[in-house]
């Protein structure tokens, strides 16, 4: 785990595992704006997996995970405006826009929840943007005794990455949030 960090009032901040990094305001409200206007436009479809239909919608472009036949498959390809937030991921996360080869929206309706996982291991790094709204985002890993956690609020415009050994060996989660709130999650492919 990386160390503790002081912030300006001295409050010692939450000792984040190796790979993670948050940024509050990566993009500004006239942004984040622009980009619900198009968000809340898709034509989400209710998330399935294994029988069981969530309460978040979603959506991709690039790749999209069949999780049925347990395989990435070719997705239509981005729009416009998520190329553009592309551009905010990967300055963010430090990599060029075009290793970013797929994204997720999802929307979480008022009680939408996404349990303890993994993200599947065709895909590499993470960068998750959230709009509107705000959500807890938890992360864990087993210990000898029991779970390592952490865990932060994910502002509206803020963005998280996943990467090295927090991105393969902690999972992560979001508890029901309170607001209608979307995610837009960036994803390149192992090269393995």
């Amino acid at each position: 785990m990386s160390g503790n960090q002081i912030d300006l009032f001295g409050a010692p901040q939450p000792a984040w595992p190796d790979g993670f990094r948050y940024q509050s305001d990566v993009l500004d409200a006239e942004t984040e704006a622009a980009m619900l206007a198009h968000v809340r436009a898709l034509p989400f479809r209710e998330f399935e997996f294994q029988g069981y239909t969530a309460k978040r919608r979603v959506i991709s472009f690039g790749w999209q995970y069949d999780f049925d036949a347990r395989r990435l498959r070719k997705a239509d390809d981005m729009p416009q405006f998520l190329r553009e937030l592309r551009e905010h991921a990967a300055r963010f996360a430090g990599m060029r826009p075009t290793e970013l080869q797929h994204v997720l929206v999802m929307e979480y309706g008022p009680g939408a929840a996404i349990g303890w996982h993994r993200d599947k291991e065709v895909f590499g790094q993470i960068v998750g943007i959230s709009l509107l709204s705000s959500c807890t985002f938890r992360l864990r890993r087993a210990a000898e005794s029991g779970w390592e956690r952490v865990s932060l609020s994910a502002e509206p415009r803020s963005a998280y990455l996943l990467s090295g050994e927090v991105r393969d060996e902690w999972e992560h989660s979001i508890p029901a949030v309170d607001e209608l709130r979307y995610s837009v999650t960036y994803r390149n492919l192992r090269r393995d």
